[in-house]
């Protein structure tokens, strides 16, 4: 193939399962869904342009970057991104942004934090080299910048040149898994934004992570030291952030921390894994002395047994004296032994035949059990599903979609018509349908909010995702588990009437309650 040429490599990315739109703490529930994303192997000193994309996380997000390969000194990217928001806003324990390279054979490489700065939304700017030829870029939000590997989070990723030339194209496939960490998952993490998160600098976000993330790890027996000398970092970084000190020296001090808190984690993991190792051999070392011993038991036995065979010859000695009488009786003995045989082949055989019947009794009784079980769980769903019903007509207007049951609450339900608080008189009659969803588990609960397109699309957007998080902590404050609520905001996106009549706007400015079934308790169905 021509020097100059470039292919593009298809590659598989298995990512987050994230529902459009979804930005919010359910992120950590996320399972593994088939992703399809772009390799690229670039030529040598051409320069090539390729544009990214924002994912449903972010669908608003933009970039471009511009990618140079210069032989052994690797490849250079320049990448810009535009409507770059804070991670926190993404929930969990996210402060911050990195670039990631992965080659077709599942290396990746982190290329660097992209940094934001100003007070809501930026453009942010990263010039990294990257040792690899051939890969695929994306940006993921991460609890720090010197993570070891990507989180599922994925915000954006790189689309295929739009003038390729000649190059040759060829699809690869490639294993992507991303930070697969129960840490990610579990719904007791600590939120890093503190009430006046706007201010608090990333640095100070990510140390906090950082920390948090070697605790996780089990540094405080594995790596006490490093922990305590991260934790120590840390502190000091936030007495100069409480102490009003320079940003760039709170920023220094918060990195310092952050890899402290990377080089503890990483050391628990190192001596974590030695231990394991040294019980291991630990086992192994039992296991050899037992044998030992089994082996000394043995050779009594070998002494036992040479005894009784010279019993045994003496004994056999004697018998010849009495050749006849012995030769009839080991007649007699062989007849009564193959006898014995045939007795104890047929009673194995009874006793095989009594296992299989036995066996294919003990089945059908499972399975009447499991069908009667199907019934019980098809009749409760039922009343279930009539009494949501009845808890929701309540609320507004019930209808049945291809997602589940769906009530649309109207826009006066809020405090006013660009307020995020419920009406007093409104709160209580959510009780209920929050008492009766956490009795559900067959159902996942949406919130989808919406408006007009009266004002400021961003403000709207972050109306309608303030609104749904309202309802969403109403019904978790009522009992459901929040592990099943996915709150969205999806401002004017999807009017469902005319903007152009009071009527319509009305109409478009909704809240949306919807119960989508589990698969587990479709298969009921």
């Amino acid at each position: 193939m021509h020097s100059k040429s470039y292919a593009l490599e298809i590659i598989s990315v298995l990512s987050l399962l994230v529902l459009s739109g979804v930005i919010s703490v359910t992120a950590l529930a996320q399972s593994d869904v088939q992703r399809q994303t772009i390799a690229v192997t670039y030529p040598l000193d051409e320069t090539i342009e390729v544009k990214f994309r924002g994912t449903t996380l972010l669908p608003r997000l933009k970039g471009e970057a511009k990618i140079r390969r210069a032989g052994r000194r690797g490849t250079r990217v320049e990448l810009s991104v535009e409507n770059l928001p804070r991670a926190t806003e993404l929930g969990g324990p996210y402060t911050t942004y990195v670039l990631w390279a992965i080659s077709p054979e599942g290396r990746v490489d982190n290329m660097g934090e992209i940094k934001r700065s100003g007070s809501f939304i930026v453009d942010s700017k990263l010039d990294v080299t990257t040792p690899l030829q051939s890969f695929a870029l994306i940006v993921t939000a991460e609890p720090h910048f010197l993570v070891r590997t990507p989180s599922r989070m994925v915000v954006l990723e790189n689309l295929p040149p739009r003038r390729p030339g000649k190059a040759d194209i060829a699809t690869v496939s490639v294993n992507y898994l991303g930070n697969t960490s129960d840490y990610f998952k579990d719904a007791h993490i600590p939120q890093v934004a503190d009430a006046d998160y706007r201010k608090t600098p990333v640095s100070l976000l990510g140390a906090r992570q950082a920390v948090n993330l070697a605790r996780y790890a089990g540094a405080e027996r594995d790596a006490p030291d490093e922990l305590a000398a991260a934790t120590a970092q840390l502190e000091e970084a936030e007495n100069s952030w409480r102490l009003g000190k320079n940003e760039a020296e709170v920023d220094s001090t918060a990195r310092t921390a952050t890899s402290l808190g990377a080089r503890a984690e990483e050391m628990a993991e190192i001596r974590k894994t030695a231990r394991s190792r040294r019980d291991e051999i630990a086992r192994r070392d039992a296991a050899v002395r037992t044998a030992e011993r089994n082996a000394s038991s043995a050779t009594q036995q070998i002494e036992e047994i040479r005894r009784s065979l010279e019993n045994e010859r003496r004994a056999r000695e004697l018998a010849e004296r009495d050749a006849s009488s012995a030769q009839e009786q080991n007649r007699e003995l062989r007849t009564e032994v193959a006898r014995l045989r045939d007795e104890l082949q047929t009673v194995r055989s009874e006793g095989e035949n009594a296992k299989i019947q036995l066996a294919r009794i003990e089945g059908e009784k499972q399975a009447e059990a499991q069908q009667q079980q199907r019934v019980k769980d098809q009749a409760r769903q039922r009343e279930n599903e009539a009494a949501l019903r009845t808890a929701l007509s309540r609320l507004g207007t019930v209808k049945q979609s291809a997602r589940g049951l769906v009530v649309i609450l109207p826009d006066s339900i809020w405090s006013s018509s660009r307020g995020s608080d419920l009406k007093p008189g409104f709160s209580p009659n959510l009780d209920p349908l929050a008492a009766l969803l956490a009795n559900s588990p067959e159902y996942q609960i949406r919130v989808d909010s919406y408006t007009d397109n009266r004002g400021d699309s961003d403000v709207l957007q972050q109306l309608s995702q303030e609104r749904a998080r309202a309802i969403a902590d109403r019904l978790q404050s009522g009992g459901v588990d929040s592990g099943r609520i996915q709150s969205n905001g999806f401002g004017a996106s999807q009017p469902v009437a005319p903007n152009t009549t009071v009527a319509g706007r009305l109409k478009n400015r909704r809240t949306e309650i919807v119960l989508e079934p589990t698969a587990a308790s479709a298969a009921v169905r």
